[in-house]
């Protein structure tokens, strides 16, 4: 890996920061332009502020089921003809839902942005939910839900260890759904989800690429400014109570091998100048993963053999309360109770020990690194400033987080490292594996939208 100066990473976040225009239209609509001129492309994003963690008990599953219905057609664009139309002007689109939010792209000629935005204003405000269309849909939805979840025994064991870990907070439940909620669900319940939360008040527009921002404003304006405002939802605070013990799951699953997770309950980002805990934690997840160099790695895939891949995860953005993860696959011979010793072990030393400046230099220089390459992807950057404004946070945090995450100190990490890996707080998923020809073999329907 190329290693790049915080300096230049600052420069280039800055340059690209300069780049970026927003503004809000009277219907609520914030609209938010990030120019690029480097290949006649254009992206466009448009990011609805609701996630299934907004759906009540009984219709789980209904905003990835929205998602889909989205492409089935209005009052004056059929079924399928969305996609037809974008693919015949060289573009690619597509949609992804989860817990927090869910989003719309197209990617295609700068000179097309109008018919984009035309069609995507259209189906905000006029789609045609029927019942022939919800029937063949919530099929295929169902039909997604067996091939991508139950049998996959990691999917499924992930599902699991989130309705484990989540007693209250409704990331408890999946973004695909229950089972018996896709089955018991009406089109009348998809026509109120898209009713109450699909409304220029409740959206961003990110517009990425080789365009003017000052005529992407007026473009947004005709085709987006005359759709009507409603009245949201009132949302309550959720939150989840602090787990009052170890807890341990076994899900049994036709799978090759054995694999385990340990997740810590653990704090988000709220405050971007105030907190300390997400930016280090965020330097733990570096210090135990991130390359070979890394320690879990190291020690416990090269050095020990227990493990045949380990590694850790943690998401500091987010509208609800995060996990910090370790999960692996024991190595041939050994067991899930030898792995997850041996990583015990690991995290016991680093909060003895503590981590060392060549640590924290490795992981500032990969932070550093990550985000300098970032901003070769214009679909991402689009990307990086719609999740932003969709969680609670803005694009303008961005480069004050990377100043914090490159001030995070060795005694901060050991800290927050003390504080969060705790048993109170754990919950250990462990895959149990099941004979293969045990395995129901579906065939992988219709999945035409990427989630």
């Amino acid at each position: 890996m190329r290693f790049y100066s915080l300096l230049l990473c600052l420069l280039a976040i800055g340059v690209a920061q300069a780049d970026v225009f927003e503004k809000d239209l009277s219907n609520g609509l914030k609209v938010i332009v990030k120019e690029d001129h480097r290949a006649p492309t254009v992206v466009q994003q448009i990011w609805y502020h609701v996630g299934s963690m907004d759906e009540k008990t009984g219709t789980t599953g209904v905003a990835h089921l929205l998602e889909h219905m989205m492409f089935k057609g209005t009052k004056s664009v059929p079924a399928g003809e969305f996609s037809r139309r974008i693919a015949a002007a060289g573009g690619r689109e597509n949609a992804f839902t989860s817990y927090d939010y869910t989003a719309y792209f197209q990617q295609l000629h700068k000179s097309k942005l109008p018919l984009a935005m035309k069609l995507e204003a259209d189906r905000m405000h006029n789609l045609d939910i029927s019942d022939k269309e919800y029937n063949k849909e919530i099929k295929v939805v169902m039909e997604e839900r067996r091939w991508r979840t139950d049998d996959e025994a990691h999917s499924l064991m992930d599902e699991r260890l989130m309705a484990t870990a989540f007693q209250e907070h409704p990331y408890h439940n999946p973004v695909i759904g229950w089972m018996n909620d896709l089955v018991n669900m009406t089109p009348a319940d998809a026509r109120d989800w898209y009713k109450a939360w699909y409304a220029p008040n409740n959206a961003t527009l990110v517009i990425a690429g080789d365009v003017n921002a000052k005529e992407v404003f007026a473009l947004a304006q005709r085709y987006y400014g005359g759709i009507p405002a409603v009245k949201l939802p009132q949302r309550k605070t959720l939150d989840e109570q602090p787990q009052l013990g170890i807890q341990r799951i076994v899900v049994k699953a036709p799978a090759e091998l054995p694999y385990l997770i340990m997740a810590y309950h653990a704090p988000r980002l709220r405050d971007v100048e105030k907190d300390w805990k997400p930016y280090a934690l965020s330097v733990l997840s570096g210090v135990l993963d991130g390359n070979e160099s890394a320690r879990l790695n190291k020690s416990l895939v090269r050095e020990q053999q227990v493990a045949m891949d380990v590694g850790a995860g943690y998401d500091s953005t987010s509208r609800g309360p995060s996990m910090f993860t370790v999960e692996g696959t024991p190595a041939p011979g050994k067991t899930v109770a030898e792995l997850e010793a041996a990583i015990r072990q690991q995290l016991q030393l680093l909060v003895r020990n503590g981590v060392s400046e060549e640590e924290l230099k490795r992981v500032r220089a990969q932070v550093t690194a990550a985000e300098v390459y970032k901003l070769d992807s214009v679909f991402f950057q689009a990307m990086q400033i719609g999740q932003m404004e969709s969680i609670g946070l803005t694009y303008q945090d961005i480069p004050l987080m990377l100043k914090k995450l490159q001030a995070v100190t060795a005694q901060q990490v050991q800290d927050v490292a003390r504080e969060i890996l705790q048993d109170d707080q754990l919950t250990v998923a462990i895959l149990d594996p099941q004979p293969l020809a045990e395995k129901n073999k579906h065939a992988k329907g219709d999945a035409t939208h990427v989630h």
